[in-house]
């Protein structure tokens, strides 16, 4: 029998103390923007946090990146039923994420709150982005959109908009030459919960379950990584 618990916080760790052994500069989604810039041509992993259901086990993982003196952008959501980032230890979560100087980003549901409310998703998109940038006082760069339950695509929005056009720098999965970065990375996921996925330079690599230690082995130049705090747990899932 293979092991079953294997998104433990200690194992993320581990992970992430890999890619430093491999010498691998870590690096936010907005520090990205900077770098494809600049030129440079370092070994990078890109650090990218969606936080889908838990505020408190986001907190957990930024101590962790605190630990090993790394940084990572960290996606909100604004509307989850799962949680509420307004309340009394969420904010005192997403504060504390802030003032370890990691970037905080907007996880976005514009296309389902445009079809839910029957509002422009243009409309409710700057809302929102007001709402955040002035519950947490920063300026917000980049947006990723959430995959949830509606059946709807909330990168559908960006086919036709560009985050210039809305103050922002980047969508997480946008093509423009600015960032572009899925389509010019080694894309590592634990979207799939109990098992990861990857994407070879925006092309799924079917039947690769190997974990992120394993793929920043491999040597790939320039590694996008996206984990969900909610994945993990100390002892078991349901803990």
């Amino acid at each position: 029998m293979g092991d079953t618990f294997i998104f433990t916080f200690a194992k993320i760790k581990a992970h992430f103390e890999e890619a430093i052994r491999q010498n691998y500069r870590v690096i936010t989604c907005r520090e990205y923007v900077d770098y494809k810039k600049s030129g440079a041509k370092d070994k990078i992993l890109v650090n990218r946090v969606d936080i889908d259901f838990s505020c408190s086990k986001a907190r957990r993982l930024a101590e962790m990146f605190n630990e090993l003196h790394l940084k990572a952008s960290f996606f909100v959501r604004l509307h989850a039923p799962e949680y509420n980032p307004f309340s009394f230890e969420n904010y005192r979560c997403l504060r504390a994420i802030r003032d370890a100087g990691h970037e905080i980003g907007y996880h976005s549901e514009i296309i389902d709150e445009s079809v839910i409310w029957n509002e422009d998703a243009a409309v409710v998109l700057k809302r929102d982005l007001a709402v955040l940038e002035t519950m947490l006082d920063v300026h917000v760069d980049g947006v990723a959109s959430h995959g949830g339950m509606t059946g709807l695509n909330n990168l559908d929005f960006w086919k036709t908009r560009r985050p210039a056009e809305f103050g922002l720098l980047y969508e997480a999965y946008d093509e423009y030459p600015e960032f572009d970065l899925f389509n010019n990375s080694f894309y590592v996921s634990d979207s799939n919960w109990t098992s990861w996925k990857c994407y070879d330079h925006g092309r799924v690599v079917e039947g690769d379950r190997r974990d992120l230690a394993e793929h920043c082995r491999e040597n790939h130049p320039v590694i996008y990584s996206l984990i969900h705090p909610d994945t993990y747990f100390d002892e078991h899932f349901y803990e």
